[in-house]
Protein backbone atom coordinates (compact mmCIF):
# COMPACT_ATOMS: atom_id res chain seq x y z
CA UNK A 1 0.00 0.00 0.00
CA UNK A 2 1.84 2.86 -1.00
CA UNK A 3 2.11 5.75 2.06
CA UNK A 4 0.99 9.19 1.53
CA UNK A 5 2.63 12.72 2.54
CA UNK A 6 0.27 12.78 5.27
CA UNK A 7 0.80 9.27 6.47
CA UNK A 8 4.38 9.75 6.53
CA UNK A 9 4.30 13.02 8.64
CA UNK A 10 1.16 11.05 11.29
CA UNK A 11 3.52 8.33 11.42
CA UNK A 12 5.93 9.50 13.85
CA UNK A 13 3.38 10.89 15.71
CA UNK A 14 1.63 7.69 16.08
CA UNK A 15 4.88 5.84 17.18
CA UNK A 16 5.35 8.19 20.26
CA UNK A 17 1.57 7.87 21.16
CA UNK A 18 1.83 4.17 21.17
CA UNK A 19 5.55 3.92 22.89
CA UNK A 20 5.29 2.65 25.96
CA UNK A 21 6.41 5.53 28.21
CA UNK A 22 5.29 8.56 25.93
CA UNK A 23 3.16 9.20 29.01
CA UNK A 24 5.83 9.21 31.68
CA UNK A 25 8.43 11.52 28.98
CA UNK A 26 4.98 14.08 28.19
CA UNK A 27 4.41 14.22 31.63
CA UNK A 28 8.52 14.84 32.43
CA UNK A 29 8.06 17.61 29.75
CA UNK A 30 5.06 19.26 30.82
CA UNK A 31 6.82 19.01 34.44
CA UNK A 32 9.93 21.08 33.47
CA UNK A 33 8.13 23.82 31.54
CA UNK A 34 6.39 24.51 34.54
CA UNK A 35 9.49 24.75 36.61
CA UNK A 36 11.31 26.77 33.46
CA UNK A 37 7.88 28.99 33.49
CA UNK A 38 7.59 29.66 37.18
CA UNK A 39 11.52 30.33 37.36
CA UNK A 40 11.24 33.05 34.39
CA UNK A 41 10.89 36.70 33.72
CA UNK A 42 7.30 35.75 32.68
CA UNK A 43 6.45 34.11 36.20
CA UNK A 44 3.45 36.80 36.41
CA UNK A 45 2.04 35.29 33.50
CA UNK A 46 2.35 31.81 34.51
CA UNK A 47 0.05 32.83 37.79
CA UNK A 48 -2.18 34.95 35.93
CA UNK A 49 -2.91 32.49 33.13
CA UNK A 50 -4.32 29.78 35.67
CA UNK A 51 -6.20 32.48 37.99
CA UNK A 52 -8.27 33.02 34.86
CA UNK A 53 -11.93 33.23 35.23
CA UNK A 54 -14.07 30.73 32.44
CA UNK A 55 -18.31 30.82 32.97
CA UNK A 56 -20.25 28.48 31.71
CA UNK A 57 -24.35 28.26 32.11
CA UNK A 58 -27.26 30.60 31.14
CA UNK A 59 -29.81 32.94 33.15
CA UNK A 60 -28.76 32.59 36.49
CA UNK A 61 -27.26 28.95 36.11
CA UNK A 62 -23.83 29.96 35.81
CA UNK A 63 -20.91 28.01 36.86
CA UNK A 64 -17.81 30.18 36.97
CA UNK A 65 -14.24 28.87 37.82
CA UNK A 66 -11.04 29.85 37.50
CA UNK A 67 -8.86 28.12 35.03
CA UNK A 68 -6.76 25.77 37.68
CA UNK A 69 -10.14 25.19 39.37
CA UNK A 70 -12.06 23.51 35.99
CA UNK A 71 -8.66 21.86 35.55
CA UNK A 72 -8.56 20.18 38.50
CA UNK A 73 -12.34 19.80 39.33
CA UNK A 74 -13.28 19.28 35.52
CA UNK A 75 -10.45 17.70 33.28
CA UNK A 76 -9.13 15.62 36.14
CA UNK A 77 -12.63 13.97 36.36
CA UNK A 78 -11.59 12.36 33.17
CA UNK A 79 -8.47 10.90 34.20
CA UNK A 80 -10.02 9.52 37.35
CA UNK A 81 -12.95 7.75 35.36
CA UNK A 82 -10.26 6.27 33.41
CA UNK A 83 -8.73 5.31 36.53
CA UNK A 84 -12.05 3.71 37.12
CA UNK A 85 -12.42 1.76 34.00
CA UNK A 86 -9.14 0.67 34.55
CA UNK A 87 -9.84 -1.17 37.96
CA UNK A 88 -13.08 -2.26 37.30
CA UNK A 89 -10.95 -3.89 33.80
CA UNK A 90 -8.53 -5.88 36.86
CA UNK A 91 -11.09 -6.70 38.72
CA UNK A 92 -13.66 -8.37 36.64
CA UNK A 93 -10.36 -9.91 33.82
CA UNK A 94 -7.44 -8.90 35.50
CA UNK A 95 -4.65 -9.12 38.10
CA UNK A 96 -7.53 -8.50 41.00
CA UNK A 97 -9.76 -10.81 39.70
CA UNK A 98 -8.94 -13.36 41.93
CA UNK A 99 -8.09 -12.94 45.30
CA UNK A 100 -4.89 -15.34 44.77
CA UNK A 101 -3.65 -12.82 42.48
CA UNK A 102 -4.62 -9.57 44.19
CA UNK A 103 -3.91 -10.18 48.07
CA UNK A 104 -0.20 -9.16 47.88
CA UNK A 105 -0.80 -6.22 45.93
CA UNK A 106 -3.38 -5.49 47.92
CA UNK A 107 -1.07 -5.23 50.93
CA UNK A 108 1.61 -4.03 48.93
CA UNK A 109 -0.65 -0.51 48.63
CA UNK A 110 -1.97 -0.93 52.04
CA UNK A 111 1.64 -0.45 53.44
CA UNK A 112 2.27 2.07 50.98
CA UNK A 113 -0.48 4.11 52.41
CA UNK A 114 -0.61 3.72 55.94
CA UNK A 115 3.10 4.06 56.64
CA UNK A 116 3.59 7.18 54.91
CA UNK A 117 0.26 8.81 56.38
CA UNK A 118 1.83 7.66 59.67
CA UNK A 119 5.20 9.09 59.14
CA UNK A 120 3.65 12.81 58.08
CA UNK A 121 1.17 12.78 61.19
CA UNK A 122 4.29 12.13 63.50
CA UNK A 123 6.06 14.74 61.75
CA UNK A 124 2.89 17.29 61.83
CA UNK A 125 1.65 16.49 65.21
CA UNK A 126 0.25 19.16 67.19
CA UNK A 127 0.47 21.42 63.86
CA UNK A 128 -2.33 23.09 61.90
CA UNK A 129 -1.15 21.08 59.13
CA UNK A 130 -2.33 17.57 59.71
CA UNK A 131 -4.93 17.97 57.36
CA UNK A 132 -1.64 17.23 54.73
CA UNK A 133 -1.84 13.02 55.86
CA UNK A 134 -3.37 12.05 52.95
CA UNK A 135 -0.54 13.90 50.60
CA UNK A 136 1.96 10.96 50.77
CA UNK A 137 0.20 8.07 50.20
CA UNK A 138 -0.28 8.32 46.38
CA UNK A 139 1.36 6.45 43.85
CA UNK A 140 2.11 8.11 39.95
CA UNK A 141 1.51 4.86 37.84
CA UNK A 142 2.55 7.13 34.61
CA UNK A 143 6.29 8.47 36.15
CA UNK A 144 6.55 4.79 37.79
CA UNK A 145 6.50 2.60 35.05
CA UNK A 146 8.48 5.20 32.36
CA UNK A 147 11.38 5.14 35.45
CA UNK A 148 10.85 1.12 35.73
CA UNK A 149 11.87 1.17 31.72
CA UNK A 150 15.42 2.55 32.80
CA UNK A 151 16.13 -0.40 35.04
CA UNK A 152 16.59 -2.26 31.24
CA UNK A 153 14.92 -4.92 29.76
CA UNK A 154 16.21 -7.57 32.25
CA UNK A 155 13.10 -6.29 34.64
CA UNK A 156 10.66 -9.42 34.56
CA UNK A 157 6.95 -8.55 33.10
CA UNK A 158 5.48 -10.08 36.43
CA UNK A 159 7.41 -6.79 38.53
CA UNK A 160 5.81 -4.48 35.91
CA UNK A 161 2.33 -5.91 36.63
CA UNK A 162 2.99 -6.30 40.35
CA UNK A 163 3.75 -2.54 40.16
CA UNK A 164 0.04 -1.52 37.64
CA UNK A 165 -1.54 -3.85 40.38
CA UNK A 166 0.24 -1.69 43.37
CA UNK A 167 -0.88 1.76 42.09
CA UNK A 168 -4.21 0.65 40.93
CA UNK A 169 -5.52 -0.70 44.45
CA UNK A 170 -3.43 2.58 45.46
CA UNK A 171 -5.96 4.93 43.53
CA UNK A 172 -8.36 3.38 44.36
CA UNK A 173 -7.38 4.24 48.15
CA UNK A 174 -6.47 7.80 47.19
CA UNK A 175 -10.23 8.19 45.75
CA UNK A 176 -11.57 6.70 48.97
CA UNK A 177 -9.51 9.11 50.96
CA UNK A 178 -10.77 12.00 48.87
CA UNK A 179 -14.04 11.22 49.22
CA UNK A 180 -14.27 11.07 53.12
CA UNK A 181 -11.66 12.88 54.42
CA UNK A 182 -11.46 15.85 51.53
CA UNK A 183 -14.46 17.04 50.79
CA UNK A 184 -16.43 19.79 51.44
CA UNK A 185 -19.99 21.08 53.55
CA UNK A 186 -22.70 18.49 52.14
CA UNK A 187 -25.35 19.39 49.83
CA UNK A 188 -27.79 16.45 50.06
CA UNK A 189 -30.04 17.82 47.46
CA UNK A 190 -27.00 17.71 44.91
CA UNK A 191 -25.48 14.52 46.42
CA UNK A 192 -28.83 12.49 46.53
CA UNK A 193 -29.56 13.96 42.96
CA UNK A 194 -26.30 12.51 41.44
CA UNK A 195 -26.86 9.30 43.48
CA UNK A 196 -29.82 9.21 41.79
CA UNK A 197 -28.63 9.29 38.16
CA UNK A 198 -26.05 6.96 38.91
CA UNK A 199 -28.54 4.55 39.84
CA UNK A 200 -29.94 5.06 36.51
CA UNK A 201 -26.84 4.44 34.39
CA UNK A 202 -26.52 1.20 36.91
CA UNK A 203 -30.39 0.49 35.80
CA UNK A 204 -29.30 0.58 31.87
CA UNK A 205 -26.28 -1.29 32.16
CA UNK A 206 -28.34 -4.42 34.31
CA UNK A 207 -30.98 -3.66 30.96
CA UNK A 208 -28.68 -4.32 28.28
CA UNK A 209 -28.29 -0.61 27.00
CA UNK A 210 -24.74 0.10 25.41
CA UNK A 211 -25.10 3.32 23.56
CA UNK A 212 -21.85 5.05 24.86
CA UNK A 213 -23.49 8.66 24.22
CA UNK A 214 -26.30 7.61 26.90
CA UNK A 215 -23.75 7.30 29.80
CA UNK A 216 -21.84 9.89 28.65
CA UNK A 217 -24.81 12.76 28.80
CA UNK A 218 -25.73 11.37 32.35
CA UNK A 219 -22.70 10.93 33.57
CA UNK A 220 -20.84 13.98 32.58
CA UNK A 221 -24.10 16.19 32.43
CA UNK A 222 -25.59 14.66 35.16
CA UNK A 223 -23.69 12.81 38.10
CA UNK A 224 -20.56 14.94 37.77
CA UNK A 225 -22.40 18.08 37.84
CA UNK A 226 -24.49 16.88 40.60
CA UNK A 227 -21.21 16.06 42.75
CA UNK A 228 -19.68 19.40 41.98
CA UNK A 229 -22.51 20.92 43.86
CA UNK A 230 -22.96 18.83 46.46
CA UNK A 231 -19.40 19.35 48.05
CA UNK A 232 -18.16 15.77 47.37
CA UNK A 233 -14.79 15.95 44.88
CA UNK A 234 -16.19 15.76 41.34
CA UNK A 235 -13.56 13.49 40.84
CA UNK A 236 -15.35 11.28 42.84
CA UNK A 237 -18.00 10.79 39.86
CA UNK A 238 -15.40 9.77 37.53
CA UNK A 239 -14.87 6.33 39.81
CA UNK A 240 -18.16 5.73 40.21
CA UNK A 241 -19.77 6.40 36.43
CA UNK A 242 -16.46 4.10 35.62
CA UNK A 243 -17.81 1.24 37.37
CA UNK A 244 -21.47 1.48 35.89
CA UNK A 245 -20.11 0.99 32.13
CA UNK A 246 -21.43 -1.94 30.58
CA UNK A 247 -18.23 -4.88 30.87
CA UNK A 248 -20.31 -7.28 28.37
CA UNK A 249 -20.44 -7.57 24.83
CA UNK A 250 -24.01 -8.34 22.43
CA UNK A 251 -21.54 -10.76 20.67
CA UNK A 252 -19.66 -13.20 21.89
CA UNK A 253 -15.82 -14.50 20.99
CA UNK A 254 -17.07 -17.38 18.75
CA UNK A 255 -20.32 -16.20 17.09
CA UNK A 256 -18.18 -13.33 16.01
CA UNK A 257 -14.80 -15.35 14.79
CA UNK A 258 -17.64 -17.79 12.72
CA UNK A 259 -19.86 -14.35 11.41
CA UNK A 260 -16.56 -12.72 9.71
CA UNK A 261 -15.23 -15.61 8.49
CA UNK A 262 -18.75 -15.88 6.53
CA UNK A 263 -18.83 -12.33 5.95
CA UNK A 264 -15.11 -12.50 4.73
CA UNK A 265 -16.49 -15.57 2.58
CA UNK A 266 -18.97 -14.07 1.08
CA UNK A 267 -16.84 -10.60 0.06
CA UNK A 268 -14.37 -12.79 -1.69
CA UNK A 269 -16.86 -14.76 -3.48
CA UNK A 270 -18.16 -11.14 -4.97
CA UNK A 271 -16.22 -10.22 -9.04
CA UNK A 272 -15.03 -6.94 -8.35
CA UNK A 273 -15.67 -4.11 -10.71
CA UNK A 274 -12.87 -1.72 -12.05
CA UNK A 275 -11.51 0.99 -10.70
CA UNK A 276 -11.02 2.10 -6.73
CA UNK A 277 -14.74 1.57 -6.06
CA UNK A 278 -16.45 -1.70 -4.99
CA UNK A 279 -19.59 -3.08 -5.49
CA UNK A 280 -22.62 -2.23 -3.50
CA UNK A 281 -23.11 -5.78 -2.13
CA UNK A 282 -18.62 -5.61 -0.76
CA UNK A 283 -19.92 -1.97 0.21
CA UNK A 284 -22.91 -3.86 2.70
CA UNK A 285 -20.92 -6.61 3.65
CA UNK A 286 -18.02 -4.42 5.09
CA UNK A 287 -20.61 -2.36 6.80
CA UNK A 288 -21.89 -5.59 8.33
CA UNK A 289 -18.23 -6.36 9.79
CA UNK A 290 -18.05 -2.80 11.44
CA UNK A 291 -21.46 -3.35 13.05
CA UNK A 292 -20.64 -6.63 14.17
CA UNK A 293 -17.00 -5.61 15.21
CA UNK A 294 -18.97 -2.84 17.46
CA UNK A 295 -21.02 -5.33 18.95
CA UNK A 296 -17.88 -7.66 20.15
CA UNK A 297 -16.29 -4.71 22.07
CA UNK A 298 -17.12 -4.23 25.56
CA UNK A 299 -18.17 -0.39 25.89
CA UNK A 300 -15.57 -0.24 28.71
CA UNK A 301 -12.61 -1.29 26.77
CA UNK A 302 -14.50 0.63 24.04
CA UNK A 303 -13.97 3.79 25.91
CA UNK A 304 -10.97 3.45 27.94
CA UNK A 305 -9.16 3.36 24.54
CA UNK A 306 -10.43 6.16 23.28
CA UNK A 307 -10.20 8.02 26.74
CA UNK A 308 -6.98 6.78 27.19
CA UNK A 309 -4.32 9.14 24.97
CA UNK A 310 -6.87 11.76 25.84
CA UNK A 311 -5.76 11.55 29.42
CA UNK A 312 -2.27 10.32 29.01
CA UNK A 313 -1.02 13.10 26.30
CA UNK A 314 -3.44 16.41 27.56
CA UNK A 315 -5.40 15.95 31.07
CA UNK A 316 -2.10 14.77 32.55
CA UNK A 317 0.61 17.12 31.11
CA UNK A 318 -2.09 20.25 31.34
CA UNK A 319 -2.50 19.28 35.01
CA UNK A 320 1.09 18.75 35.89
CA UNK A 321 1.36 22.50 34.04
CA UNK A 322 -0.62 24.11 36.12
CA UNK A 323 0.19 22.61 39.38
CA UNK A 324 3.94 21.95 39.59
CA UNK A 325 5.14 25.56 38.67
CA UNK A 326 6.71 26.23 42.08
CA UNK A 327 9.60 29.27 42.50
CA UNK A 328 12.74 27.63 42.96
CA UNK A 329 15.14 30.68 44.81
CA UNK A 330 18.34 30.61 46.50
CA UNK A 331 17.36 29.07 49.54
CA UNK A 332 15.64 26.35 47.90
CA UNK A 333 16.88 23.55 50.86
CA UNK A 334 16.95 26.19 53.68
CA UNK A 335 12.63 26.34 52.62
CA UNK A 336 12.75 22.45 52.93
CA UNK A 337 12.51 23.11 56.78
CA UNK A 338 9.16 22.92 57.74
CA UNK A 339 6.78 19.81 58.71
CA UNK A 340 4.85 19.51 55.81
CA UNK A 341 7.85 19.44 53.23
CA UNK A 342 10.07 17.29 55.53
CA UNK A 343 6.51 14.78 56.35
CA UNK A 344 6.19 15.00 53.00
CA UNK A 345 9.63 13.71 51.79
CA UNK A 346 10.08 11.28 54.35
CA UNK A 347 6.67 9.85 54.01
CA UNK A 348 6.86 9.09 50.04
CA UNK A 349 10.59 8.22 50.12
CA UNK A 350 10.96 6.46 53.42
CA UNK A 351 7.36 5.77 54.35
CA UNK A 352 6.53 4.07 51.00
CA UNK A 353 9.75 1.68 50.61
CA UNK A 354 9.35 0.35 54.83
CA UNK A 355 5.55 0.19 54.47
CA UNK A 356 5.17 -1.92 50.76
CA UNK A 357 8.48 -4.04 51.70
CA UNK A 358 6.90 -4.96 54.89
CA UNK A 359 3.53 -5.67 54.16
CA UNK A 360 4.54 -8.25 51.42
CA UNK A 361 7.38 -9.56 53.63
CA UNK A 362 4.66 -10.43 56.23
CA UNK A 363 2.08 -12.26 54.03
CA UNK A 364 5.07 -14.23 52.35
CA UNK A 365 6.71 -15.25 55.57
CA UNK A 366 3.05 -16.26 56.78
CA UNK A 367 2.70 -18.38 53.48
CA UNK A 368 -0.54 -16.20 52.48
CA UNK A 369 1.00 -15.48 49.74
CA UNK A 370 4.27 -15.82 47.11
CA UNK A 371 5.96 -13.72 45.27
CA UNK A 372 5.37 -13.61 41.51
CA UNK A 373 7.26 -15.86 39.23
CA UNK A 374 11.14 -14.50 38.10
CA UNK A 375 10.90 -11.40 41.36
CA UNK A 376 12.85 -11.78 44.43
CA UNK A 377 13.44 -9.27 47.05
CA UNK A 378 15.35 -6.59 45.49
CA UNK A 379 12.91 -6.73 42.82
CA UNK A 380 10.14 -5.30 45.32
CA UNK A 381 12.43 -3.46 47.16
CA UNK A 382 12.75 -1.66 43.62
CA UNK A 383 9.23 -1.43 43.01
CA UNK A 384 8.91 -0.08 46.64
CA UNK A 385 11.23 2.71 45.66
CA UNK A 386 9.39 3.51 42.62
CA UNK A 387 6.12 3.86 44.58
CA UNK A 388 7.32 6.52 46.50
CA UNK A 389 7.06 8.69 42.87
CA UNK A 390 3.39 10.31 44.45
CA UNK A 391 3.32 13.44 41.99
CA UNK A 392 0.03 13.72 39.83
CA UNK A 393 -2.09 12.35 42.79
CA UNK A 394 0.50 14.07 45.41
CA UNK A 395 -0.30 17.18 43.73
CA UNK A 396 -3.83 16.34 43.85
CA UNK A 397 -4.56 15.88 46.86
CA UNK A 398 -1.82 18.61 48.27
CA UNK A 399 -4.63 21.22 46.47
CA UNK A 400 -7.58 19.75 48.36
CA UNK A 401 -5.53 20.00 51.87
CA UNK A 402 -4.37 22.75 51.69
CA UNK A 403 -6.01 26.87 51.17
CA UNK A 404 -2.42 28.48 51.73
CA UNK A 405 -0.44 28.78 48.85
CA UNK A 406 2.49 29.15 51.30
CA UNK A 407 1.79 25.30 52.46
CA UNK A 408 0.91 24.09 49.13
CA UNK A 409 4.05 25.33 48.10
CA UNK A 410 6.02 23.65 50.78
CA UNK A 411 4.19 20.62 50.06
CA UNK A 412 5.21 20.57 46.12
CA UNK A 413 8.84 20.91 47.58
CA UNK A 414 8.40 17.97 49.16
CA UNK A 415 7.04 16.43 46.45
CA UNK A 416 9.44 17.13 44.02
CA UNK A 417 12.38 16.25 45.68
CA UNK A 418 10.70 13.16 46.67
CA UNK A 419 9.81 11.78 43.67
CA UNK A 420 13.40 12.72 42.29
CA UNK A 421 15.05 10.51 45.08
CA UNK A 422 12.55 7.60 44.79
CA UNK A 423 12.54 7.59 41.32
CA UNK A 424 16.64 7.12 41.95
CA UNK A 425 16.19 4.53 45.05
CA UNK A 426 13.69 2.42 42.54
CA UNK A 427 15.51 2.23 39.70
CA UNK A 428 19.29 1.30 41.02
CA UNK A 429 17.74 -1.54 43.22
CA UNK A 430 15.29 -2.67 40.08
CA UNK A 431 19.10 -2.70 38.15
CA UNK A 432 20.96 -4.38 40.59
CA UNK A 433 17.90 -6.97 40.90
Amino acid sequence: MKKTLLDKTIRPINRFIHYDNSGGIALFLAVILALIWANSPWRDSYHHIWHTYFSIGFADNILSYSLHHWVNDGLMAMFFFVVGLELKREIIAGELSTIKKAVLPMAAAAGGMVFPALIYVFINQGEPTMSGWGIPMATDIVFALALMSLAGKKVPLTAKVFLVALATVDDLGAVLVIAFFYSSDLSFFSLFSGLGLLSILVGANLMGVRNTIFYAVIGIGGVWLAFLLSGVHATIAGVLVAFAIPARTRVNESLYSRSINYLLYKFDKQIPIRGPLMTPKQHRIIEKIKVISRDAQTPLQKIEGALHPIVTFVVIPLFALSNAGVEVGENFFSELMNPVSIGVFFGLTLGKLVGVLSFVWVLVKAKVAQLPRGMNWMHIAGIAGLAGVGFTMSLFITALAFDSNELIDQSKYGILLASVVSGTVGVVLLKKA
